[in-house]
């Protein structure tokens, strides 16, 4: 029950994504290309930490990054730390896809506010954030012994 819970608000966001994507131009991104910009850092990352970040395997995020490279939302470059290792960043276009999505989120947001009233919204995200940092502290590797 909780899954179906969770999962009905986050495929309406998904949606409502993809639909201002789409009016916006860019019809040749799906939801599957979402996970690339929820995990590529503003400095950009190895397609290995992003692998890991999203966790999925390098074969399905390379497939990703190279459809997004291949449209222009996404840049390799040099990383300057490793030449021989290549970091992916988001280009200028990659960066108006971003814009986009996170105008699409807040207008949903604001509309669930309107419906549930500030207080419950507010109650509404409190909960999901001690949830998704209670979740985030349990994956983390524990030091010492």
């Amino acid at each position: 029950m909780l899954g179906a819970l969770l999962r009905i608000p986050f495929q309406e966001i998904v949606a409502r994504i993809h639909a201002e994507l789409a009016a916006a131009g860019f019809a040749d991104l799906t939801p599957a290309h979402f996970v690339v910009f929820q995990h590529l850092p503003p400095g950009g990352a190895r397609l290995t930490q992003l692998a890991e970040s999203a966790q999925m395997t390098k074969q399905s995020m390379a497939y990703l990054v190279e459809h997004l490279h291949a449209g222009g939302y996404v840049e390799k470059y040099a990383d300057p730390a490793d030449a021989r290792a290549r970091l992916v960043r988001l280009t200028d276009k990659g960066r108006e896809v971003e814009r986009i999505a996170r105008r699409a989120i807040a207008a949903v947001q604001a509309e669930w506010e309107e419906a549930l009233g500030q207080a419950r919204m507010a109650s509404f995200e409190a909960t999901l954030r001690a949830l998704a940092n209670l979740i985030e502290s349990e994956r983390r590797p524990r030091r010492g012994g």
